[in-house]
């Protein structure tokens, strides 16, 4: 007795969405869901893996899943499976990727322990003597 599998689509469409759509998807995502402290960050030649990553926060695991839950269904809807979605079971850290743009949902504790926008944008600001004088004196 065979049965035929189902297969899941794990690619992007062809052509793929451009990546300030998919970027403006994640946003609006988000922000339906009332996700807190949300940041963009380009990537841009920095990484190869994605253009931009959206980085929110949820306010419990409940409504961290909710908010990555949100950023897949809008995708689905543009036509475009997420290449992947890690984290949902604890849901304390989900990862979205949709290819040029990777969604993390976050608990704030979490946010704060891997601290991934002072990772991205080390070297952003010029350092302190371009910046002007300091004012602890």
């Amino acid at each position: 007795m065979s049965n035929t599998a189902h297969v899941i689509k794990t690619r992007l469409p062809e052509p793929p969405p451009a990546p300030d759509v998919l970027l403006q998807l994640a946003r609006d995502a988000v922000d339906h869901l009332k996700a807190v402290d949300v940041i963009d960050i380009d990537v841009r030649g920095r990484s190869s893996v994605c253009d931009y990553m959206v980085v929110a926060s949820g306010t419990s695991s409940r409504h961290v899943k909710s908010i990555a839950d949100e950023v897949v269904k809008r995708a689905k809807q543009l036509g475009c499976q997420p290449l992947g979605v890690e984290g949902e079971r604890e849901a304390e850290w989900v990862l979205v990727d949709l290819g040029d743009v990777v969604v993390h949902v976050m608990l704030p504790r979490v946010r704060e322990f891997y601290a991934l926008e002072r990772l991205w944008t080390v070297g952003d600001q010029p350092p302190d003597d371009e910046r002007g004088p300091r004012r602890d004196a």
